[in-house]
């Protein structure tokens, strides 16, 4: 039986921050702005980076970023599996999406592609070292991008676990350590909804930065 108890500590925590924004999920227009407003951020974000010019990567990147929320949010509902925290959905994310781009500029314009591993005006004995060092930079890209997406994620949810593992095992001992632990639950579980918002915009973010070097 101590094994559910987690799993309630958590239904509650739910419970309480629904009552507490009753108005958001009853009220269409708020319902409304919530689901149209991320869009309206990507699409202003990727319109700015100098991959506009790729026929509908607006449209997949605010897909991509909607999908990513999504699938953070469903990784905070009790013992879940958590595809965020994991590095082989991650990688599967970063390098399709970082390999695609590099060969459509490679393939779109070869020479600009090759040109832009050389800085402008640096000396000649250095040019072998820096072709060597952007390559490295550039094929790096989607570890860096993965596994921070994972590690974020990862960190948040063992936290989570240890917390309500805490307040089962509290409830048998202390009363009031047990609300100070719940309480400490839901303020987390808060920054914890907080932190899947941040890292879906930073991965879309990269994603839109790396597109810049689109010939």
């Amino acid at each position: 039986m101590t094994n559910h108890y987690p799993i309630m500590f958590w239904a509650l925590s739910f419970s309480i921050l629904t009552l507490i924004h009753s108005s958001l999920w009853m009220n269409p227009s708020s319902l409304n702005w919530l689901m149209t407003y991320p869009m309206e951020i990507m699409n202003s974000q990727s319109n700015r980076s100098s991959g506009s010019h790729i026929k509908m990567f607006s449209s997949f990147v605010t897909a991509l970023f909607l999908m990513i929320i999504l699938i953070n949010f469903m990784g905070l509902l009790p013992y879940t599996f958590s595809l965020s925290s994991h590095l082989v959905f991650t990688l599967s994310l970063g390098i399709p999406l970082w390999l695609s781009l590099i060969i459509s500029s490679a393939l779109y314009n070869p020479k600009s592609f090759t040109a832009s591993l050389l800085p402008g005006g640096a000396p000649d004995w250095l040019n072998p070292f820096l072709v060597l060092i952007e390559t490295i930079s550039i094929i790096i890209r989607p570890i860096t991008l993965s596994v921070r997406l994972a590690a974020n994620m990862s960190a948040g949810h063992i936290v989570l676990g240890l917390i309500g593992i805490y307040t089962s095992s509290a409830m048998f001992t202390s009363m009031t350590f047990t609300i100070m632990l719940l309480f400490s639950q839901i303020i987390y579980l808060v920054f914890e909804v907080g932190i899947c918002l941040i890292q879906a915009y930073i991965f879309c973010l990269l994603i839109t930065l790396y597109s810049g070097d689109h010939s």
